[in-house]
């Protein structure tokens, strides 16, 4: 059984809670699943990871979420490299901040490419301004993710 693992950027819980709204999901389409709320640099590369999905919150002026700082200066400094990794991400955030808005997954998908990995379809941005429950939103992309994707192993 192959195994995704779903990578939390959060300050108040919403990306935790998305991750967990769509864990069952993946479970049906034929997945292990692990989310990672303290991500490390060696939970994306220490073992092995059949597809990553990150749930990325934006705080302050577009900054990545305290618990995601360490997995981010990892990934700059050790610059590990990770062609093969194929990968998702939905970037929750408010379009108020115009000129930061989204911008910790926005800055997260541009060094997970500057990597080598692969992004697999669009990168979901739900806006705060328009979606109370950022979980409505994400259900729906990722059973579409998984379908066009062709994703489902079971």
């Amino acid at each position: 059984m192959p195994m995704l693992k779903i990578f939390v950027g959060t300050m108040y819980g919403g990306a935790l809670d998305v991750a967990e709204q769509i864990q069952p999901l993946f479970e049906e389409a034929g997945y292990r699943v692990e989310i990672f709320d303290q991500p490390t640099l060696d939970d994306l590369v220490g073992s092995p990871t059949d597809l990553a999905l990150f749930c990325v919150s934006t705080t302050g002026s577009g900054d990545i979420p305290g618990n995601l700082l360490p997995f981010v200066r990892d990934l700059e400094a050790k610059s590990p490299g990770l062609v093969g990794l194929r990968y998702g991400l939905i970037a929750l955030g408010d379009s108020s901040y115009v000129d930061s808005y989204c911008g910790a997954g926005r800055a997260l998908d541009e060094l997970l490419q500057g990597q080598g990995a692969t992004r697999l379809g669009e990168r979901l941005e739900i806006d705060a301004m328009e979606t109370f429950m950022a979980d409505d939103a994400a259900l729906p992309w990722v059973a579409e993710w998984i379908e066009t994707q062709r994703l489902k192993v079971a």
